[in-house]
């Protein structure tokens, strides 16, 4: 396994966002806005899990892989550090998922 982390990343997105645009994917995409981040995460969700159904191990990997990164992208572009995303899941773990569910509001 590696020592490469979500922490390591959301880092390298940082550096990413306020270099040379003409060099950097995170910056240009970055510029331009939310829509369009938000709308390469959800491509690449729907990628990811067009991959696991057809039980792709290799492009479920590849596609988790930018999930993460695009999820990161739109933390960033939202002004949401990764540790508030770390903190509400440790929040969950204090019961469990089927409970947690059930608190929330109809709807």
């Amino acid at each position: 396994m590696s020592g490469f982390t979500l922490d390591d990343l959301e880092a390298m997105i940082a550096r990413r966002a306020t270099s040379d645009a003409e060099n950097s994917y995170t910056r240009q995409l970055l510029a331009k806005g939310m829509p369009r981040c938000a709308k390469k995460l959800g491509e690449e969700a729907v990628e990811a899990a067009l991959a696991a159904v057809s039980g792709d191990r290799t492009d479920l990997v590849k596609e988790s892989a930018d999930v993460l990164y695009h999820l990161l992208v739109v933390l960033r572009a939202a002004g949401v550090p990764l540790g508030e995303v770390y903190a509400e899941l440790q929040s969950r773990t204090a019961r469990s998922g089927l409970d947690e569910k059930a608190s929330r509001p109809a709807g």
